[in-house]
């Protein structure tokens, strides 16, 4: 397998002398830009609108200064702090020719004073010295996020919506089951498609019919319970569609073949392949590592403990891969991956299973991550026969 550079260190050769550096600290309000500019002795630093044309001036700009001290610039490389301006700066500026990249904020290494003093300015300097660590080739310094196309951005949303939607729906379902048990109706079914005609024969524990005001609540939940659905009936069709337009084109072919394994379906196949199994991921460890299924190990001196899970991943793809551990466990009993399971956490002296499901879940997903980047089946899984 290729090995994939996985964004810790540059492996292009740095050469300060003819390379412009500028590092950008991003707010909602304004854009801090700082630069390290070859020949000029000064460190400049400007605020600017959030205008990324103003930022591509200021950059000419200091290209020029560098020009007129004698030191010409065939490169220039600029970083921002992930944050909720996402990728499309970088886009934008790669489209330029700028070398842009996005850093990671959890990998930057901040003082653990009780009160640090934390200013735009500050956190420039910070974000300066970390970069240039970084072009440096030295490991340590920060780590840097792939940046997707628009096209890997967007095929992201039709899961995370539905996701979306899909809380949305149980929030609703609770809040109406919430409102009947305060009168003391209990068993209810409010999320069936005839709820709303069975309101009237509802009767509280005191005996009279609902409130005026409780059921136009109530029909009005109902209402948004029905768009909710019909949003979530739409997404899922169009899903299909796609699949069925494309079914072997690039994340196609992986959703339909991680579907195959009797207890993944349509819906965590999508998810899987579209939050974590389609990136360029180096190894095992970091397939692991990005889905935040690593532990966290707090050794010191005599004292070495496990602190948990790190976390530090992508939280969708861990609670789905965690929700998928238990349901394998059913719909595979008899895997490999199943049998280990049951050998560590049976009689009594075996582990407690909410331990072991987060290594299951870990193990699945380089066992899935193997399926759909080499073809190797898990041993002992079963497949759905070909339609």
């Amino acid at each position: 397998m290729v090995q994939v550079n996985d964004l810790s260190r540059s492996l292009a050769a740095f050469d300060p002398i003819s390379t412009l550096v500028v590092v950008v600290e991003m707010s909602k309000m304004s854009w801090l830009v700082s630069g390290v500019v070859p020949g000029v002795e000064r460190q400049p630093l400007k605020k600017l609108e959030p205008d990324a044309t103003a930022l591509l001036r200021l950059i000419e700009r200091w290209r020029i200064e560098a020009v007129r001290a004698g030191r010409p610039i065939r490169r220039v490389a600029l970083a921002y702090e992930a944050g909720r301006d996402g990728f499309w700066l970088a886009r934008w500026l790669i489209a330029r020719g700028i070398e842009s990249h996005v850093i990671h904020s959890a990998s930057v290494a901040v003082s653990r004073e009780r009160k640090r003093p934390k200013t735009d300015r500050l956190d420039a300097v910070m974000l300066m010295r970390v970069f240039l660590g970084w072009l440096r080739g030295e490991r340590g310094h920060c780590g840097m996020v792939a940046i997707p196309t628009m096209e890997e951005e967007d095929a992201r949303r039709p899961s995370r919506e539905r996701e979306s939607l899909v809380n949305e729906r149980s929030r609703i379902v609770n809040r109406m089951k919430s409102a009947l048990a305060r009168l003391g109706i209990r068993g209810f079914k409010p999320h069936l498609r005839r709820a709303p005609e069975r309101l009237a024969c509802l009767r509280t524990a005191e005996g009279t019919g609902l409130p005026a005001n409780i059921i136009e609540e109530l029909r009005r939940d109902m209402a948004r319970l029905a768009l909710v659905r019909e949003q979530i009936s739409s997404i899922e069709k169009t899903r299909a569609e796609r699949l069925e337009r494309a079914p072997d084109t690039g994340p196609h072919a992986m959703v339909r073949l991680l579907s195959k394994v009797i207890g993944i379906g349509i819906e965590t196949a999508d998810m899987l392949v579209r939050e974590i199994l389609s990136r360029k991921l180096r190894d095992r460890r970091a397939v692991a590592r990005y889905a935040g299924l690593t532990g966290s190990p707090d050794e010191s001196g005599l004292k070495s403990r496990e602190k948990g899970l790190a976390k530090a991943g992508n939280a969708r793809a861990r609670r789905g891969l965690i929700q998928l551990a238990w349901r394998f466990l059913m719909f595979q009993k008899d895997s490999a991956l199943a049998r280990w399971y049951r050998t560590r956490t049976e009689g009594p002296s075996g582990a407690r299973k909410t331990t072991m499901i987060v290594a299951l879940a870990r193990k699945l997903l380089i066992a899935l991550w193997r399926l759909v980047t080499t073809g190797e089946v898990p041993e002992g899984v079963e497949l759905r026969p070909a339609a």
